[in-house]
């Protein structure tokens, strides 16, 4: 080839070499892109990944999530472990549900910006259901503290679980309270939440409360108001007439306690303590204590008519027509007795609330009436 020729055809030459060039680097950028990726090749890593760069989308993920956490405590500002913490999603689904620490602590990690709910439940106590909380991207979100009360309907529930030990708990309890280490204080409940007694504890504490020396000395003292007010007549003075007096007493104590603390309360299921209420306004407390004397809680926990009481007061003034006077018995006998024990038990209960818990002895550390 001439040089004439190579001469004439160098501009085609250098267009087609430019050509080449830009064919070249073109298609390295291509490749480049495509991360050095090829069917043959599929595990090649790309060059991001080399770099050690993450993708955009799991940065923005990361960098977006958020915290929630808080503490379990009990009304007394006690922690609480073990309770377990559910968080809702904004339809109401379970994201997931876990148990407070040690310290009563739980959390959240890693939640996606959204509007949560909290449920939070533990043995014994009540159920605590939040309100709407509000999570933003990479907030850390510390809740008040959660508070739970006592559940009067778990409790029932435990006491079943050992209803004997804890009836004679009950017992127990009852049988060492006496006003100034003396005086018999049985039928007061300082604590709100007592379980309840079974019917043999029942009949066991009326026995107990029938026998004991001061109730023996009660009933003296009352024989004795009869005798010198000469109430029922017909029983005569002197000796004579004070003993009768003292065993119309003595049946008096005894059948009321029995019928009105053990026998209808075990029939109807009902609890035959004053419960001390200890808190609220004079006038609340005092109306609270003059009802219990017509309604009385159940063993259910549930307050409900007094039967037991009623029954008891009035079934005991009927048995009195058996040994009072002639002159003195009848109808009229047992409807003015019986409205005299209902009378007396409000009174009973006005000074319960009011005076007794201060000057009983063995009263529950810690028990202050209704939390």
């Amino acid at each position: 080839m001439s040089f004439d020729v190579v001469r004439g055809a160098k501009p085609f030459v250098i267009a087609v070499s430019i050509l080449l060039i830009f064919s070249g680097l073109a298609g390295a950028t291509a490749l480049t892109q495509e991360g050095f990726s090829s069917p043959e090749l599929p595990d090649v890593p790309s060059f991001f990944a080399q770099a050690g760069t993450q993708s955009p989308a799991i940065s923005a993920q990361q960098e977006g999530s958020a915290n929630l956490s808080g503490t379990v405590v009990d009304k007394r500002g006690d922690v609480l472990q073990g309770a377990r913490v559910t968080l809702l999603g904004p339809d109401g689904t379970s994201i997931g549900t876990i148990q407070s620490g040690a310290d009563g602590q739980f959390q959240f990690k890693g939640l996606q910006p959204n509007v949560y709910k909290l449920t939070v439940t533990a043995s014994g106590m009540t159920t605590f259901i939040s309100s709407d909380i509000p999570v933003r991207a990479g907030e850390f979100h510390i809740l008040p503290p959660v508070t739970l009360g006592i559940s009067p309907v778990t409790t029932s529930v435990t006491v079943s679980g050992n209803s004997k030990q804890l009836s004679e708990e009950q017992v127990h309890i009852a049988e060492q309270q006496r006003i100034v280490g003396v005086i018999p204080n049985f039928y007061s409940s300082y604590n709100w939440n007592a379980p309840p007694m079974l019917a043999k504890q029942k009949f066991q504490l009326s026995i107990r409360s029938i026998i004991d020396p001061i109730s023996f000395l009660s009933v003296a003292g009352i024989a004795g108001a009869e005798q010198y007010q000469n109430v029922f007549p017909a029983y005569g003075g002197g000796i004579e007439g004070y003993g009768k007096r003292y065993g119309a007493a003595l049946a008096n104590h005894v059948s009321g306690t029995l019928l009105g603390r053990a026998v209808y309360p075990a029939i109807f299921h009902q609890d035959p303590r004053y419960f001390y209420k200890g808190q609220g306004s004079f006038k609340s407390r005092a109306l609270y204590a003059i009802s219990a004397a017509v309604i009385a809680r159940g063993d259910d926990g549930r307050w409900q008519p007094n039967y037991s009481k009623v029954l008891g007061n009035f079934s005991a003034a009927a048995i009195s027509n058996l040994y009072y006077p002639a002159s003195d018995r009848g109808a009229s006998l047992v409807l003015l007795n019986g409205l005299a024990e209902i009378g007396g038990d409000a009174g009973a209960n006005l000074i319960r609330e009011f005076v007794l818990k201060r000057f009983t002895s063995h009263a529950p550390k810690g028990t202050n009436g209704k939390p």
